[in-house]
Formats: structure tokens, C-alpha cells, sequence
């Protein structure tokens, strides 16, 4: 039942797959709106230019009906009086024919945008496919399509019908008017009947175009097995992500145990934490950190620093508060300035007893650390990063090499 579940399209597109279908040049449509705007711009332009359109109309007609003897066997006047005719019908229909350009071109842009794809130029010979045409026309949406236009049609029919039944006595009036004033009464008549026309299109057209829009989101739906290989393949594999990123952890981690021989004091807690400190006089404005870690890792930092004769000094409020404040290769903060003297000033009577002899310097005990640097204990990412660095020990163990440029190409290619 799971993996039935997981083929079921349930999940709405994401957005880099409604950016493939639209380079496809599948986008939201709707024939509804785009004849509701052919048909507004051609009525409400006649509407509108109608005395323009007059005008034009009534010099074509003039020029046509003008008659005279020495036109009838003159080519050339005649040919002359076609082209003057055929100018005038021109002006005549040239805005009419402008807006309904461009409500053609604007209408999909209200809905999907404007969207030029070579792709849906390709001949795609499935589309002749008898069987798959059979299939469309059996499909759901052909008793749905079929459905739309019978409502269109009993929409726009039952409006057109209501407003000419309503006018029937002007519309027989007509017949005692005066022809002038019969004229321009069935003209209004006309119009007021093709705008309601109109208005029940919109009716239309307000009624599919969310149909198109759901109908639209629905084709483009996916399975939860497409939304996770869609996000491996845009963000990677996170299995191999992490292998890199573990191995990241390991160089950095080697090159900053390569640090602990050169450092001047390693300070620990004395088992959790570990951070060495080291300080250059006329190089370095403060001491900076160049180790730190958390049980294996301090462990390892305390086994260097033995093993090169880096003093240990066990101080667990100031070594948790280098660690939880300070940063890798970070001068420490001036809070902490009086403490970490004191320290190094132990180191530097440890020096000089080492070379000169004399009395054992006394390591410090009792150092200046503020309450709210000394966090305690240790956090979660403490625990997660003490598991990393088990899996490292272990990787390290494995291979004693320590390449960093082989360990890398290991992950990557793990």
C-alpha cells in the first residue's frame, strides 16, 4: 500500500518543475477568456469608433456610387476608384482589427504569460496515434469539455435570447418608425443585445478560467518519488554530501592537530575538553586558539601535546570557556585576558625552570573566568561532533597515511 501510495501523483509542482513545463511551452490556457476578449475589443471598438468607422464608410460609399459617362470606358479612373474604395474600408477596419490583435496577444498573457518555446513546434508523431486519440476523446475531460460547451452555448444563448425577447416590441417598431430614426434605433437595439452577448461570455470565462488553472496544476502533479529525485538531482545526494563533508572535517581536523606541537599551553578539563593556546609576543595583539576538541579529540590533543612537551595545565571553567567562546585561530575575548596570563605566565616560569632549574612553579588554580563564558557540561552538537570524530578515529586507524588529498577523493567518490 506504501509504494501504491508513493506512485500517486499527490504532490502540487515545484517550481523547477513548472519552469521545465513552461520551457516545454505548457502553461496555463484558457479559449474561454481569449474569445470573451476578441469579442469585448471587436464590440466595444466598433462601440467606440463608431462615427470614424461611419465616416470612412460613407466616403467608400460615395466614391462608389459616383457615376459618371466618362468613367464607364476610363481603365484607369476605375481601377483608381477600387484602390480609393479598398483604402477607405481599410481606415475603416484598421483599429477594429488592431484591438483585436491585441486583446489576442494580451489574453493568455492575464493568464499563463507570454511564452515562445521551439518545443511545442516539434512534430511529436504520438499525436497521430489513432488509439491514444481515442483515449483523449474517452477520457475524463471529454465529457468534461463536452459539458462546458453545452453550458457555453445555453449561457450565451439563453442571454442573447432573454435580451431580444425582452425588446421584441422595439424590435417590431421598427417596421412604423420613420427610416432615419428606424435606423438608429435598431443600430442601439443591436448593440445593447451583442453587449449583453458579451457580458454572458465573461460569465463564461469567469467560470474557466480557474478550471484551466486547476486543470493546469493537476497534469503537472507529482509523486513523492519524483519531488525526492528532483531534490537529489538539483541539491545532490545527501549520502555523498555528507561523506565530502566528513572528510572536510578530517582535513581541517589534521591540520589543526598539526597545530598542537607549535602551541604554548594545552588547557583541559581535565577529560572532556582540550584547547590549545598560543601566543607570540610583537606578532600577536592577544593569545589565539589554534586547537580545541571534545573527548576523543581532546584526547588526542592531550596525547600530541605529551608526546612534544607542551605544557597540560587542568583548568575546566576557563577550558570551557575557550572552547564554547572562542573560535579556531581566534584571538580570545578581553574578558578572559587576566586568566590566560596568569596561565602563561606559568608556562614561562615552567620554561625557565626547565632550562635553569630551581623551584617548581606552582600551575594556577583558582583563574578569573566570568559566569557567562563558563557554559558546562556539554551540548548536543558537542555529543554529534564527538560521534564524527569517533567515525574519523576510526577512518584515521584505517588509514594511517593521512593524505589529505586521498581521504577527499574517497569521500567524493564514496
Amino acid at each position: 500500500m506504501a509504494e501504491d501510495s508513493d506512485l500517486e501523483k499527490t504532490e502540487s509542482a515545484t517550481p523547477r518543475r513548472l519552469q521545465k513545463a513552461r520551457e516545454e511551452g505548457q502553461v496555463a490556457r484558457s479559449r474561454e477568456l481569449s474569445t470573451f476578449a476578441l469579442l469585448a475589443a471587436g464590440f466595444y471598438g466598433v462601440w467606440g469608433l463608431s462615427g470614424q468607422i461611419g465616416d470612412h464608410l460613407e466616403a467608400m460609399l460615395r466614391a462608389s456610387f459616383a457615376f459618371n459617362h466618362a468613367s464607364t470606358f476610363d481603365t484607369n479612373r476605375m481601377l483608381s476608384g477600387a484602390g480609393s474604395a479598398a483604402r477607405e474600408g481599410l481606415y475603416a477596419l484598421l483599429p477594429i482589427l488592431g484591438l483585436t490583435g491585441a486583446a489576442a496577444l494580451l489574453a493568455p498573457m492575464a493568464l499563463g504569460g507570454w511564452q515562445l518555446s521551439a518545443k511545442g513546434l516539434e512534430p511529436k508523431f504520438s499525436r497521430l496515434n489513432p488509439v491514444e486519440g481515442l483515449g483523449r476523446i474517452f477520457s475524463i475531460n471529454g465529457p468534461i469539455q463536452l459539458g462546458m460547451s453545452i453550458a457555453k452555448t445555453l449561457v450565451v444563448g439563453l442571454i442573447g435570447g432573454t435580451a431580444i425577447w425582452n425588446r421584441r416590441e422595439a424590435f417590431l417598431a421598427l417596421a412604423t418608425q420613420p427610416l432615419h430614426l428606424a435606423l438608429a434605433n435598431s443600430v442601439h437595439l443591436i448593440a445593447v443585445c451583442c453587449g449583453m452577448t458579451v457580458a454572458g461570455m465573461f460569465a463564461v470565462a469567469a467560470l474557466d478560467v480557474p478550471y484551466q488553472l486547476w486543470q493546469f496544476h493537476k497534469k503537472l502533479r507529482m509523486t513523492k518519488e519524483e519531488v525526492k529525485r528532483e531534490h537529489r538531482e538539483s541539491e545532490g545526494d545527501p549520502h555523498i554530501k555528507g561523506k565530502i563533508r566528513q572528510q572536510q572535517r578530517a582535513i581541517a581536523r589534521r591540520r589543526m592537530m598539526a597545530q598542537v606541537p607549535k602551541a604554548d599551553v594545552v588547557v583541559t578539563n581535565p577529560t572532556h575538553f582540550a584547547v590549545a593556546l598560543q601566543y607570540t609576543d610583537g606578532e600577536m595583539r592577544a593569545p589565539k586558539v589554534v586547537a580545541k576538541g571534545v573527548n576523543l579529540v581532546a584526547a588526542r590533543i592531550r596525547e600530541l601535546a605529551a608526546e612534544h612537551n607542551v605544557p597540560l595545565l587542568e583548568a575546566p571553567p576557563l577550558a570551557r570557556a575557550l572552547y564554547h567562546n572562542v573560535e579556531l585561530n581566534r584571538e580570545i575575548p578581553g574578558p578572559l585576558y587576566g586568566a590566560v596570563a596568569e596561565v602563561l605566565a606559568w608556562v614561562y616560569q615552567l620554561r625557565r625552570f626547565r632550562t635553569e632549574g630551581g623551584a617548581v612553579p606552582v600551575a594556577p588554580t583558582e583563574l578569573d573566568v566570568p559566569a557567562e563564558l563558563d557554559k558546562g557540561g556539554i551540548s548536543d552538537d558537542d555529543a554529534a561532533e564527538d560521534a564524527d570524530d569517533a567515525a574519523e578515529e576510526a577512518a584515521d586507524t584505517l588509514d594511517p597515511t593521512g593524505d589529505d588529498t586521498n581521504n577527499a577523493n574517497k569521500g567524493a567518490s564514496a
